[in-house]
């Protein structure tokens, strides 16, 4: 199974790679160079279906940037998941967003937030990926010329479709390689997409969301945990 899941994620990234985008400066791919870590991540946790599938965005600049691991804040891919693999450059690196592997020293304040929750609930990572999986719907990040973030929707609509076409079919597959019960979104971006691709793949599982832990959501600062500790349970996982 975890064989699949990183064929899966080689076709993302080889579809991914040579698309160029107008309105951005840089442009990283770290399923390209963090690949190590991040098929260290499938090769390890990916084997056999899964109870449920959590669902993010696109990498952060602290986490899945630097560790090719999704939400990858280091001291939970290095110290909870026991993943610590090198990291390559992406081409051409951004001066004020660096990429530098398991020794940035940058927090990822989502990842802090969502794998501390897990890593509480389960203190051996093999417990939590017997029955639970993390995905990214994308794995791109877009900068403009001061290294802030781009969104998607703020790019041309026909430069996004053959990502989201590659997005989606890359999606497709891993609910299809993993039948969770379970499809949460972590925001309600990614419940859409999960929404979406259930429908494709004639998939019955569950659909929901939890709060998206960012700090740029003032409900998320105000107690993520709790708050995605309610919204699970009234799921039903």
């Amino acid at each position: 199974m975890s064989r699949k899941l990183i064929d899966a994620s080689r076709e993302l990234t080889a579809a991914l790679k040579p698309l160029r985008f107008s309105k951005v400066s840089h442009v990283y791919l770290p399923t390209d160079y963090a690949r190590k870590p991040h098929e260290a991540y499938l090769r390890r946790f990916g084997k056999g279906t899964k109870r449920v599938l959590f669902l993010g965005m696109n990498p952060g600049p602290w986490g899945m940037a630097q560790t090719g691991v999704p939400f990858g804040e280091i001291p939970a891919v290095r110290d909870w998941m026991g993943i610590e693999e090198s990291v390559g450059k992406p081409d051409p690196e951004h001066p004020k967003r660096p990429i530098t592997g398991f020794a940035c020293e940058r927090s990822e304040v989502s990842g802090r937030r969502l794998w501390g929750y897990f890593a509480e609930k389960y203190p051996r990572a093999e417990d939590f990926f017997a029955d639970h999986f993390v995905a990214n719907y994308c794995p791109l990040v877009w900068m403009g010329e001061t290294g802030a973030n781009i969104t998607p929707d703020k790019l041309p609509k026909a430069e996004m479709e053959p990502v989201e076409a590659a997005c989606r079919e890359h999606l497709d597959a891993v609910i299809r390689l993993l039948r969770p019960q379970y499809l949460i979104g972590v925001g309600a971006y990614a419940e859409g997409k999960l929404a979406e691709a259930a429908e494709r793949v004639g998939s019955e599982a569950v659909t929901g969301r939890v709060l998206h832990p960012s700090p740029a959501s003032p409900a998320a600062n105000r107690g993520w945990a709790e708050a995605a500790a309610k919204q699970l349970e009234a799921i039903g996982v």
